[in-house]
């Protein structure tokens, strides 16, 4: 997956370098689906293949959350 990633990523800013120096009538579709691949594309599968063995409650601002990390910034004054 990440050598995946890695190859969409490079073939969409490739496309995007391409489309700013080459001058022809595909120059600003070049850019357009280079961006749109980037958005539309890598940047969904990069934010799956990091988040995908996470657990999303361990994230969000609970209670319960709250007290660890002020008792975390206690020990670590101490």
């Amino acid at each position: 997956m990440k050598y995946i990633i890695l190859f969409l990523f490079l073939a969409a800013t490739g496309s995007i370098v391409a489309g700013y120096f080459l001058e022809n009538e595909w120059s600003q579709k070049l850019i357009g689906f280079g961006v749109a691949g980037l958005f539309l594309v890598v940047f969904p599968l990069f934010s799956y293949y990091r988040w995908k063995d996470k657990d999303v409650k361990d994230y969000i601002l609970t209670k319960e959350n709250l007290d660890k990390m002020r008792e975390n910034e206690r020990k670590k004054r101490h």
